[in-house]
């Protein structure tokens, strides 16, 4: 099941990564937006090959496909975007609460680009935005303002993805810990 089915496309915009400081944060943005349904992950300004390599190896390891950039001009991605008939969201603590705007966000089947930052967010993103959205109007990880952000967007249903090549799947135990190798991914 592909939770984004009724979308075009979900992609998720990382904005200032920072390699000596931010590669465990930027690789948890980047698997939560794979695990919750996110089509593509987008790293603007640099190419930190560390998180891509651990993105790539979740992929062959866990299955699933997913576009992945690096290195982007963030304004120009976003205005290229927006031109190109998508819409932009922002998730930011001072946005509108998402309860909100949830409802409006997902019955648009246009392409959606969510925006996460690193710090500081420069005044375009917020200008240049549909939807500024707050999960929240407390100080945060962005990384769970993804995750409750996805799973409102597609209602939950990510956690009935099926994730095509995997090698490796989890069976669920009460206790424990049980994880089969499914094959070798072609």
């Amino acid at each position: 099941m592909d939770p984004g089915s009724a979308y075009s496309k979900v992609y998720v915009l990382r904005l200032g990564h920072r390699p000596a400081r931010d590669k465990r944060i930027t690789t948890h943005v980047g698997l939560v937006a794979r695990a919750f349904g996110a089509n593509g992950f987008i790293l603007e300004g640099v190419c930190d090959e560390v998180v891509f390599e651990s993105l790539r190896k979740t992929l062959r390891m866990w299955g699933g496909s997913m576009v992945l950039e690096c290195g982007v001009n963030g304004e120009e991605y976003v205005r290229e975007w927006r031109s190109s008939g998508g819409e932009v969201i922002h998730l930011t603590m001072y946005g509108l609460n998402m309860e909100d705007v949830i409802d409006a966000i997902r019955v648009s089947t246009r392409p959606k680009l969510i925006v996460v930052g690193a710090g500081k967010v420069e005044g375009f993103y917020y200008e240049a935005s549909d939807y500024n959205v707050a999960v929240g109007n407390q100080p945060h990880s962005e990384v769970s303002a993804l995750a409750v952000f996805l799973d409102r967007l597609f209602r939950g249903r990510w956690t009935n993805i099926i994730f095509e090549g995997a090698r490796l799947k989890i069976i669920p135990q009460s206790r424990g810990k049980m994880v089969v190798n499914i094959g070798d991914r072609i």
